[in-house]
């Protein structure tokens, strides 16, 4: 990768030198402020902010999502330097819904919502804000208004909610706007990891002259830009949100294609093994399939030995699921969804109680939950403990795995194409 260019700007006749280029100081910009987790993130970071500018050429408005698990890890630095960056910026701290929208038009700012815990923070906040997060879900992709009536002959009035958005808060967001985003995962700067001081009156003028260049440029690729179909390297919706950042450095050229491309395949593998712990319902698919392996993967299990087992896990949050811990009652709720539910069997102790059988979990397991990790063979004569399976199982007995897991693959495996490909040959979706 180069290094940043001077003030200089490159010849005109040489449309990716320059897109290449105004990218690789775009990205040492904002790396001049903050410490974004990884080089991928600051990568995604440079190409989100260049794809606000070409906000007319897309289907899909990718949110970057920017959370962090505590404050002081650089997420409102990170808000400034967007701020004098993206296209059209419209920043809010805990705006109504009905404020937003009314602010976005056919031709879309770039929102910036800062305290999204205030939003989004605990179950019964969210609840209230259950607009504000339809808002941005329907956001995420184009022609999808929402409808208010309107003056005293009460008139449905269509407004439009098409816009890129950076939501930054402490914590998750809601698993649906999550689910829409490229996740920057915040940290506290080491004291090692440097940053420039952010000043008012010296790097806002410098940010946004970086701007300037950009908007020059990304005018000229517009045009281009809608008609290009990048060749992903992820499916479904995880394409939809990451398109628009792998197209801007298909136009961009140089190092950018295959560095856009690493950047996506990494952040949404790291993600996929994250999703089971922001979701119950997800959470708790994984937890039992590791159950039923722990225990030999039997046919069926009684409900009291499910139970006792997931709670018996401290790490996972099943104890703590209600004043008592997760009950029968509310397994049932969790996995209702899945159409799955607990059945009269009698067992090899010859009782006869409610239980859950193996097979019925099979779809739910191959559609919503991450792959397993393989596991190495145990050695020959490995001596390997057996959990009991009937309730009398001690409280002492936590479960444990006992065979070690594979490393995860580096990032040299995840399968990328040795050279990007062509732009435009991408599949369709």
């Amino acid at each position: 990768m180069s290094g940043p260019r001077g003030p200089e700007q490159p010849s005109a006749d040489r449309p990716q030198a320059v897109g290449a280029g105004l990218l690789d100081d775009l990205r040492a910009a904002v790396g001049r402020y903050v410490v974004p987790p990884s080089p991928e993130a600051l990568d995604a970071i440079t190409l989100w902010i260049a794809a606000t500018h070409l906000q007319p050429a897309w289907q899909h408005a990718p949110r970057l999502a920017i959370v962090a698990p505590t404050k002081a890890c650089g997420k409102s630095r990170l808000l400034d330097v967007l701020l004098e960056t993206v296209h059209e910026p419209f920043i809010t701290v805990n705006a109504s819904p009905s404020a937003i929208f009314r602010s976005i038009t056919e031709e879309p700012p770039t929102l910036l919502v800062d305290e999204a815990d205030t939003i989004f923070g605990s179950a019964r906040v969210a609840e209230k804000n259950e607009e504000m997060r339809g808002l941005l879900n329907a956001g995420h992709q184009r022609n999808r208004p929402t409808t208010r009536v309107m003056g005293s002959e009460h008139k449905p009035v269509k407004f439009p909610t098409f816009a890129m958005a950076a939501i930054a808060g402490i914590g998750d967001l809601p698993d649906t706007i999550m689910d829409r985003a490229v996740v920057i995962r915040m940290r506290k700067r080491l004291e090692s990891e440097h940053v420039d001081d952010f000043r008012t009156r010296t790097d806002v003028p410098f940010l946004q002259a970086v701007r300037a260049r950009l908007a020059d440029w990304s005018g000229s690729q517009l045009e281009a830009a809608a008609i290009l179909v990048p060749a992903m390297p992820v499916r479904d919706r995880a394409a939809d949100t990451w398109e628009p950042l792998v197209a801007v450095a298909d136009l961009a050229g140089g190092a950018w294609p295959q560095r856009a491309r690493t950047a996506c395949q990494v952040m949404t593998d790291r993600e996929k093994g994250n999703e089971h712990d922001r979701g119950a319902k997800i959470r708790i698919l994984v937890d039992i399939r590791g159950v039923f392996a722990d225990l030999g993967n039997p046919s069926h299990l009684p409900t009291e030995t499910l139970l006792h087992a997931l709670k018996s896990d401290p790490e996972a949050p099943w104890h703590e699921y209600g004043p008592q811990g997760l009950t029968a009652r509310g397994l049932q709720i969790l996995l209702k969804d899945y159409e799955i539910s607990s059945t009269n069997r009698r067992f090899d102790d010859r009782t006869q109680r409610r239980g859950y059988t193996r097979a019925h979990f099979a779809d739910a397991w191959d559609r919503y939950c991450p792959a397993p990790e393989p596991v190495a063979a145990p050695s020959p004569g490995a001596r390997q403990e057996v959990l009991p399976t009937g309730p009398e199982r001690s409280e002492s007995e936590a479960r444990a795995r006992s065979s070690p897991q594979t490393p995860r693959r580096s990032v040299a495996s995840v399968g990328l194409p040795t050279t990007p490909p062509a732009p435009g040959t991408g599949p369709r979706r």
